[in-house]
């Protein structure tokens, strides 16, 4: 088992000004003491883990990233450059357009950070209050500048289809303004009804119904109209551009199926690479164990406070297990799975350990495979959960 430093780290900011009516993440709202002591917990969390970690990519993630205020954002960047943390090739914060000012991406892209994720779901008023955004459409467009005018060349926006309300026709119009923004990269998400959230209790109580016909319809748009556009698609709802004006970005992988602008910190997750996760509900899998802190701030705080990392719970998967994990996450992925490489990071053989369930999801018209190769198809990755499945009976 390697002893290299861990080089990929993931960070959860839980904090949210309202809570959207789809989000089943973790994130609260909070008084500004309890962001302060997350902020202090946080820091004697990167203190633990800084001895084994290096990273090559950085992300944080919400909640909302981008409300913490200057100060709290100087002491975690201050902590980083004095653990040594700051040696991201990749540095990613996710943002929400109603919380971004000049002042605050100047600070962000001065440390390090190099690559922003917004989430802006949608252009249209009506949408967004369906939501529970707390932005407005002009507050995209503002804070888009402001990005690009404080030296941000790497810029994510998340989209949203399937809202309910939502049209072919909107849905459309929204990918031709999110394309006029010029952005790098597209993460675009159909809406998923997760228990416990106000979405989902709308929908059992019958106030909308969901049209999977058009579901389907607005994602080959999406993937036929980026393609137009030329963006590259890598994942299931992840499109990226290979060129742009500006400076030049490190590849994502070795692998030429992966565009330049590719999320780098989330190829890590799909292909198995360890991670470190910290903050409230994080999850991170390093040498074998996977494990996840408390989904509280309040005790991953009490916990940080007594000098012990906040975990719920540690387990070591069994190697075949593992390996069916391995192979579902990387079937996310337009590569798919090496064969060679998914046989390296497991020492198990993908074609031959599940050699029925592969011709199966062939059979189907959902899998390809070659000599060197397994990947699901277009038709296979709009039905990736129910192709992942496959590999995780075990």
């Amino acid at each position: 088992m390697s002893t290299e430093p861990v080089r990929s780290l993931y960070i959860h900011v839980p904090f949210c000004a309202h809570k959207c009516e789809y989000c089943a993440f973790y994130s609260a709202t909070a008084p500004g003491n309890q962001i302060q002591r997350y902020v202090d917990a946080l820091v004697r969390e990167l203190e633990l883990i800084a001895p084994d970690c290096r990273p090559d990519t950085v992300f944080f993630g919400g909640g909302t990233p981008s409300m913490l205020n200057l100060r709290q954002w100087e002491t975690i960047l201050e902590a980083f450059r004095r653990l040594g943390l700051d040696t991201a090739a990749e540095w990613t914060v996710e943002c929400n357009p109603a919380t971004v000012s000049e002042d605050k991406a100047r600070l962000l892209r001065d440390a390090g950070v190099n690559r922003i994720s917004m989430g802006v779901q949608s252009f249209d008023e009506s949408l967004l209050e369906r939501l529970g955004r707390i932005h407005t459409r002009d507050q995209v467009y503002r804070s888009y500048e402001i990005l690009r005018s404080t030296g941000f060349t790497n810029v994510n926006i998340d989209l949203m289809f399937a809202i309910p309300g939502q049209s072919l026709d909107l849905w459309e119009r929204t990918i031709d303004e999110a394309l006029r923004l010029g952005t790098e990269h597209l993460s675009c998400y159909e809406v998923i009804y997760e228990d416990d959230t106000p979405l989902y209790e709308q929908l059992k109580a019958g106030q909308f119904d969901v049209d999977e016909d058009l579901a389907c319809d607005m994602y080959d748009r999406l993937v036929d109209r980026l393609a137009e556009a030329g963006f590259r698609q890598y994942e299931i709802a992840n499109f990226a551009r290979d060129t742009r004006t500006g400076e030049a970005a490190i590849p994502a992988a070795s692998l030429p199926e992966i565009p330049t602008f590719a999320c780098r910190h989330n190829v890590t997750y799909w292909r198995g690479l360890d991670s470190y996760g910290l903050g409230p509900s994080a999850s991170e899998y390093v040498r074998g164990l996977r494990s996840r802190n408390w989904a509280n701030t309040t005790l991953y705080c009490e916990q940080l406070e007594k000098g012990r990392r906040a975990k719920e719970f540690a387990e070591a998967l069994p190697p075949l297990a593992r390996a069916g994990e391995l192979a579902a996450f990387g079937l996310r992925m337009n590569a798919g799975w090496p064969l060679k490489e998914f046989q390296d990071r497991t020492g198990i053989d993908l074609a031959s350990e599940w050699r029925t369930e592969m011709d199966d999801l062939i059979r189907r018209g959902w899998a390809e495979e070659t000599p060197t190769s397994f990947r699901l198809t277009r038709q296979g990755l709009r039905f990736a959960d129910a192709a992942a499945e496959k590999f995780l009976e075990i």
